[in-house]
């Protein structure tokens, strides 16, 4: 008897291990959810009628583009972003805020269907009246005008050349009055402003105020410059410009007293606090020449830069305009804008 159930057991083991049992097979997986890409051009509609026309070359790079659950980032000249893993429906076309750069703005959400158009076209503004689009203009002193360089050009065409390429079309102008006060420059401001009608207007002042005997022995709290500043600022404002304040750049250290550049660096503190007082774009030039390192090897005398220094001030102008919102002044994460297919 014991040797039959021993038997009887180890059968059954067999079967089991056979495959035996009564288990259910499993049945047939179910087909994936099918996906799907589109292509999304943001650009810069000139004319605001929400279509991109023939004569709108500025495309808008680095904005993140969400589709569904699907993103995507434009490519610097195109413009494009390839949005893949989008399901079918209809799904929501927006970007995330944080991405625009400054002074863009959006149209209204719209949805659209998928699969449906290969392309959606996103169009961005700039609220810049009836001046000229793509236009640049500086708004300064000598260094402004150039003093310093080996083309007399100063900053200006290796701004554009930075411009250009990124967004498509760019064209830099700048006036500089050679030893120009920033209380000279504001007297003039908008006489200056009528000869281009710029979409941009960038504003660097402050060098030659040291020179005055109230700023310098009264220091920053008692010098005219925030008060000539802001006045520059209202006016480019008001004019529909969009206006970039730049801080002070430090003289020579080589051939300045260091009084002036600690001066330069108080008064620096009060350009960024009138920057975030008007809620305007600041390019913090005086950061980034002393990030070079060596500041004396970016300039041709004691105050002027030289070719290297127009280069790193191209930099600075270019990386203040081109960049984008910070998450934390975004009035919400993500915009929607209509769109063109």
């Amino acid at each position: 008897m014991k040797l039959q159930r021993l038997a009887a057991l180890l059968s059954g083991l067999a079967a089991a291990a056979c495959g035996g049992g009564s288990s259910t097979p499993a049945g047939p997986s179910e087909p994936p959810v099918p996906t799907y890409s589109v292509t999304a051009t943001v650009y810069y509609d000139q004319n605001g009628n929400g279509q991109l026309d023939g004569s709108e070359a500025v495309r808008v790079p680095g904005v993140e583009v969400v589709i569904g659950t699907g993103r995507g980032t434009s490519a610097p000249g195109t413009g494009q972003a390839v949005v893949s893993g989008i399901r079918e429906g209809a799904q929501t076309v927006a970007v995330r805020s944080e991405s625009v750069p400054a002074y863009f703005q959006p149209a209204s959400p719209v949805s659209i269907q998928v699969p449906g158009p290969s392309e959606v076209r996103i169009p961005l503004t700039l609220p810049i009246g009836s001046n000229n689009a793509n236009v640049y203009l500086g708004l300064g002193d000598s260094i402004t005008f150039g003093d310093g360089s080996s083309d007399r050009k100063g900053y200006v065409l290796k701004l554009q050349n930075l411009l250009a390429p990124h967004f498509g079309r760019a064209e830099v102008h700048a006036i500089g009055r050679q030893g120009d006060s920033s209380a000279e420059t504001a007297e003039v401001t908008r006489k200056t402003l009528g000869w281009f009608d710029p979409a941009y207007t960038l504003i660097l002042l402050g060098t030659n105020d040291w020179q005055d005997q109230t700023c310098q022995n009264r220091g920053p709290a008692a010098c005219f410059t925030i008060d000539a500043l802001r006045s520059i600022v209202e006016d480019v404002k008001d004019w529909d410009s969009l206006p970039v304040l730049a801080t002070i750049i430090p003289g020579n250290p080589a051939k300045v007293p260091a009084g002036r550049n600690a001066w330069y660096d108080e008064m620096n503190v009060r350009i960024k606090a009138l920057a975030q007082e008007q809620k305007i774009t600041l390019a913090d030039l005086n950061a980034d020449f002393k990030a070079s390192g060596n500041l004396p090897a970016l300039f041709a005398d004691d105050v002027h830069p030289n070719d290297a220094g127009y280069q790193l001030m191209a930099q600075g102008w270019f990386k203040a305009i081109t960049r984008a919102r910070s998450a934390a002044a975004a009035s919400s994460p993500r915009f929607g804008f209509s769109f063109q297919p």
